[in-house]
């Protein structure tokens, strides 16, 4: 890796921030494309955020990625927020240009770019997609598969007012209408869906099991899972042993950095195999 004085400068913006696999794998592209610039852990408290934020723009950094629990506080701390990430409702990328902060949000681009790349054959015409969760990355799915055009989308929560209120919240004319569904019925809600998607934390390591019989689920029905700790979760194991096609969450992390990337260091990065078994060796 090149650094010199000149050095671009971005990192990612969180607390804690220890976990982040973002500065090993923007680390990977720099060195990959011998660029002239370092991506760093930037931990702070909700207390310190608005701060570091200027901070950050004073020292002349070219811009950040925004981690838990910031994602959502940057839109108010940010000059200017793109449509998505206003739809989204949160921000998770940051340019500074001229101490400006101009916040978007590329999770939707992450995970359309990681169905691309991991299920070239899949089809958002295949059938109604289902989603589990309601949180901020059930939000970045259901607009990126709005995006894509499934034709219906089903949302079931283990609250499910929260999931009623993000059904309301993200429906709009000429994109696929989003049906809320009791937690009880989530097993039923798999009938003839063309994709399924785990969003919740149930499943990942340390958090309870995920209790889904997949019997309704199609033969050829996707099944992926947000969450890349373990990689393979028990959800897409079972999906895999009945023959369903399966697509683990690293994939979204990747795609999602890419934006940030290109715009920070000039170079649109790729996702290959050697990156990922580069993040995987971590």
């Amino acid at each position: 890796m090149i650094l010199s004085g000149k050095a671009r400068l971005a990192g990612v913006l969180g607390w804690p921030i220890g976990h982040s696999l973002s500065p090993r794998l923007h680390g990977y592209w720099l060195r990959h494309y011998g660029i002239d610039g370092a991506y760093l852990p930037l931990g702070a408290p909700e207390a310190a955020l608005e701060r570091v934020v200027r901070a950050l723009a004073d020292l002349g950094f070219r811009g950040f990625n925004v981690t838990l629990p910031h994602k959502e506080s940057l839109l108010a701390l940010c000059d200017e927020v793109t449509p998505q990430a206003r739809r989204i409702g949160a921000v998770n990328t940051v340019v500074i240009d001229g101490g400006r902060l101009q916040g978007d949000n590329s999770d939707a681009f992450g995970f359309a770019g990681c169905l691309r790349d991991a299920a070239p054959g899949w089809q958002p015409a295949a059938g109604p997609a289902v989603v589990l969760g309601a949180g901020g990355a059930a939000r970045a799915v259901i607009v990126a598969l709005q995006d894509l055009g499934v034709p219906e989308i089903r949302l079931a929560n283990r609250t499910e007012a929260r999931a009623a209120e993000l059904a309301e919240a993200l429906a709009a004319p000429g994109v696929a209408p989003i049906r809320a569904l009791p937690w009880a019925e989530r097993c039923d809600g798999l009938e003839g869906a063309g994709l399924l998607v785990n969003t919740t934390t149930l499943g990942m390591s340390e958090q309870p099991p995920l209790d889904l019989a997949l019997d309704a689920l199609p033969g050829g029905a996707l099944v992926t899972d947000v969450v890349y700790v373990p990689l393979e979760t028990p959800l897409l194991a079972a999906a895999r042993a009945r023959g369903n096609p399966a697509v683990d969450g690293l994939g979204m992390l990747l795609h999602q950095a890419r934006p940030g990337f290109e715009a920070w260091f000039g170079r649109a990065p790729e996702v290959t195999p050697e990156l990922r078994a580069f993040l995987l060796g971590a």
